[in-house]
């Protein structure tokens, strides 16, 4: 209701009573800017077509009620096409929920620890794929030595060598998810950790190309808070997964975050040599001080409230309309195709802000096309404590600390503000070369 009070969302996302020393949160659900259920509600048509436009207006203006987060995010990340009907999404649905099931039921075969409720910290195999009987996995299997796992294990003979990368990644992601987010108090509970490792297991395997890297559980997290259904939290996270994998590609000689950070530097060098000039100096060139704001896309920078409300916003100033056809055809070849997208041009109504700035662009803003809004994001930062980094650091550690100082002190809307002003000044210095 207009001219109620902003309503604190912190209840949403309880912290653990012993956990003093965790980001403030700045997000409020504020009546008449932040998407409401009603105003949700509201935007479908009687068959189900949703009118994205004034959806995404809403989000910029104030976020997403915690309440109705998860299933905005399905239609933000592309797992749904906003012009689909409710019978539509739902065929959808349950075709991804069986497709899930088939793919766990494989990983369950491979190792029955899968879909138990637990999870392993402490590797099960070697480089070999010999069966390690180390006294904490069998703790933590309950299979026991003589379990016909390891007997299998043991009499199966030479493993695939993609069973065995897969099998080696089950405990470290196992201590990935001991880390994550234990400051709420949602992962007290064993079944929620074991979801999220079941998640990101199953990801493991059928992500051929990236596998599992360290970062994708605090990209993962979210999604299982929010979306109860392990196989649709499972989906959500698939397809910020199409957005980010490059980030996690390796090659052996780079990984792909480093392209990048590449193009951090190039728009630094321009919105401003001078920190540009004073950051080689110190030998910070390759901004890799600056890999973790984007690898998990500034989850450590902010509250986990205020990082969700960062998330939606940066998706809905990024939303194109053909996110959904692009990620479908076909489904694991990888992340946006040029050129794969057929049909009538997009309604630049239906685009987010930054969207519509790429396309006015010609969708160019390096040679490899538009640069995610994440990237401009750290620009902005770098950009405002500029006189800080110009004046105190005398040093890596220096700029590293002064980073890290901006935990919980930054705000999400002027941050995507101060990205969008970045670069829309940057897409003229480059009209002008």
């Amino acid at each position: 209701m207009w001219g109620a009070p902003a309503e604190p969302a912190d209840s949403y996302y309880q912290i653990r009573p012993e956990c003093t020393d965790v980001p403030n949160t700045r997000f409020k659900i504020k009546p008449g800017k932040t998407l409401s259920v009603r105003k949700w509600q509201a935007a479908f048509t009687q068959e189900g077509s949703l009118d994205m436009g004034k959806t995404l207006n809403r989000i910029q203006r104030g976020g997403i009620h915690p309440t109705i987060r998860g299933e905005v995010w399905e239609f933000l990340l592309g797992c749904y096409d906003p012009k689909s009907t409710f019978e539509e999404r739902e065929q959808i649905r349950q075709r991804r929920r069986l497709q899930y099931a088939s793919w766990k039921q494989e990983c369950k075969q491979m190792f029955p620890v899968i879909g138990s409720g637990g999870f392993i910290t402490a590797p099960v195999i070697t480089e070999k794929g010999q069966p390690i009987l180390d006294p904490l996995v069998l703790q933590e299997t309950n299979l026991g030595e003589d379990s016909d796992f390891f007997k299998e294990l043991e009499s199966r003979g030479p493993l695939d060598t993609k069973v065995i990368q897969w099998m080696l990644t089950l405990h470290q992601i196992g201590l990935d998810v001991n880390r994550t987010d234990r400051t709420l108090v949602f992962y007290e509970k064993k079944e929620n950790l074991s979801k999220l490792w079941d998640i990101l297991a199953l990801y493991a395997w059928i992500d051929n190309d990236v596998g599992y890297c360290q970062g994708m559980s605090d990209l993962c997290s979210p999604m299982i808070m929010l979306l109860e259904d392990e196989a649709d939290a499972f989906w959500c996270f698939e397809r910020l997964m199409r957005r980010l994998r490059g980030n996690f590609r390796s090659t052996g000689r780079s990984v792909g975050v480093e392209a990048q950070l590449t193009h951090l530097a190039s728009i630094t060098q321009i919105i401003d040599p001078k920190l540009h000039h004073h950051l080689e100096n110190l030998g910070g060139g390759d901004y890799l001080f600056a890999i973790r704001m984007i690898m998990v896309q500034f989850r450590r920078e902010f509250s986990f409230c205020d990082s969700l409300y960062l998330w939606e916003m940066m998706w809905a100033l990024e939303y194109d309309p053909e996110m959904y056809s692009l990620y479908e055809e076909p489904e694991f070849e990888g992340e946006k195709t040029e050129g794969s997208s057929k049909g009538k041009p997009k309604s630049i109504n239906q685009c987010g802000k930054y969207e519509r700035e790429n396309m006015k662009n010609g969708g160019k803003c390096s040679a490899e096309g538009p640069l995610p809004i994440s990237v401009f994001l750290v620009a902005s930062v770098l950009k405002d404590k500029s006189s800080k980094l110009m004046t105190e650091a005398r040093g890596l550690d220096d700029v590293v600390k002064i980073l890290n100082d901006i935990t919980g002190n930054l705000d999400a809307k002027k941050a995507c503000s101060g990205a969008m002003k970045l670069h829309k000044k940057y897409l003229k210095k480059q009209a002008k070369k």
